[in-house]
């Protein structure tokens, strides 16, 4: 690794999911603005619904999400009849008609611990209050571990049409390490077994900076990937947060890669994805060629959300469940995080959102700014400026804190017309360009993910 690279790499920047992002998210929001919001949303606004399913089989050392593993299953029993009411709380706030929901998305946690059944209540209950739009795509995150032929018929049933797999590597040993085995053939099989279902959109998910990881073993493992065929492969670098994440601790730091093998093993899964027909796609996705995210991103369709990389065009997104985040025009708002807390407020009849952030028009300049940097690696901040009615002369700051990045090379600025762009080969650091135009941004040790 260069050398001019390595105190960036080792910056704790923001993913950028939202801006402003949810640090800034204020504990005094509460739920009748975020009532009222709903309320002002327009009849013809098109929807995305996502529902958070905090539970899992087994906890992963590497996990980041939040997420807990039940003694039995009437905890995730409750929390889907908790689920449900959420929905019928909510829907009769939005006018106009059925039909809108464009994007229906299950993460978690694994939404496939929750049993068929209760899957297919909630989706039968969004689908009768809310409605789904024509083509709709309706997605869910699986574990291989809790996969079978006949799951993934029922999840066809029910009417799912892409599945997406946790795989992060396929080396033994790693996984090993990490407490998740799922070897190879298994992932095979399960992706087998969606497509003879009839769920042929798949995608799955590459970690590197795990422990035991090596150059050569990623590669492998990308590989190995690649062959499957998904259509969609997302590449995070694994961040070691054990004061955040207890069950980290199970992760030993002298097993950990350093920030020069991460940014190589990083490079090394770019590089073999590209070799077997994947198009590189913002920060950390990768997208076969005949893909709808390929063509957004040479359309210049392409978006960001709390969900990553998307094509959903949808005008706001809500979320369900506990630590669930919703996206409006006017702001956003994130459910209380505590199960307990969140399954209080639904039981008595109220919506349990308990932070949130109203956007300012300057927010909403600046989030556009960043959101074309983080999907295309290329923003003219003076013309976008200019569109929100602001005069551009007020990112003279933030060009000067492009000054420094662009000398060491991670972005070059167009003089005269002030555009700005990522080099394909610095892609990995586009959020610390992003952080030029963040009028929230300020260095703190542990408070965001590694940049590398």
């Amino acid at each position: 690794m260069d050398e001019r690279l390595k105190k960036y790499a080792l910056q704790d920047v923001p993913r950028y999911t939202s801006y402003p992002t949810a640090v800034q998210f204020a504990s005094d929001f509460t739920p009748e603005t975020w009532v009222s919001w709903l309320g002002e949303l327009p009849a013809e606004a098109s929807l995305s619904v996502y529902v958070h399913i905090p539970f899992c089989r087994q906890m992963c050392w590497y996990c980041g999400c939040h997420t807990t593993i039940p003694n039995t299953y009437e905890r995730a029993a409750r929390y889907t009849e908790n689920l449900l009411r959420e929905i019928e709380l909510t829907a009769p706030m939005l006018k106009g008609p059925k039909g809108r929901v464009r994007h229906f998305h299950f993460g978690g946690g694994t939404p496939t611990y929750l049993a068929d059944e209760d899957l297919r209540r909630i989706v039968e209950r969004v689908r009768t209050l809310f409605g789904f739009a024509e083509e709709a795509e309706i997605a869910l995150e699986m574990d291989p571990r809790t996969m079978s032929r006949e799951k993934a018929f029922a999840l066809a049933g029910m009417g799912f049409n892409r599945g997406s797999f946790g795989v992060q590597d396929f080396n033994e040993r790693v996984q090993r390490l990490v407490n998740r085995i799922q070897p190879y053939d298994m992932v095979a099989q399960c992706v087998q077994n969606l497509r003879e279902a009839g769920i042929e959109a798949v995608n799955f998910d590459l970690m590197y900076g795990l422990p035991g990881q090596t150059v050569e073993s990623v590669v492998e493992s990308a590989r190995l990937a690649a062959g499957l065929k998904p259509d969609r492969i997302a590449v995070f670098g694994y961040a070691h947060v054990p004061w955040f994440k207890k069950h980290q601790k199970m992760i030993r730091e002298e097993d950990l890669p350093g920030i020069e093998a991460r940014y190589e093993q990083a490079l090394a899964i770019g590089e073999t994805l590209q070799q077997h027909g994947y198009t590189a796609i913002g920060l950390d996705h990768y997208a076969r060629n005949d893909d709808p995210m390929t063509a957004a991103l040479h359309e210049g369709t392409l978006r960001r959300n709390f969900q990553g990389y998307t094509v959903d065009p949808a005008d706001a997104l809500i979320g369900f469940g506990c630590s669930a985040i919703s996206s409006l025009p006017q702001g956003h708002a994130q459910s209380a995080r505590d199960m307990a807390k969140w399954a209080s407020a639904i039981s008595e009849g109220r919506l349990a959102i308990d932070r949130g952030l109203a956007l300012t028009a300057e927010d909403r300049m600046r989030g556009e700014i960043i959101e074309k940097l983080m999907c295309f690696l290329r923003a003219d901040p003076r013309a976008i400026a200019r569109r929100h009615g602001f005069d551009p002369a007020m990112l003279e700051d933030a060009y000067r804190r492009l000054e420094p990045l662009a000398a060491d090379g991670l972005c070059r600025v167009d003089e005269e017309s002030g555009v700005v762009e990522v080099p394909e080969e610095r892609r990995l650091f586009v959020r610390t360009v992003c952080t030029a135009f963040d009028a929230h941004y300020q260095p703190k040790p542990q408070r965001h993910a590694k940049a590398v």
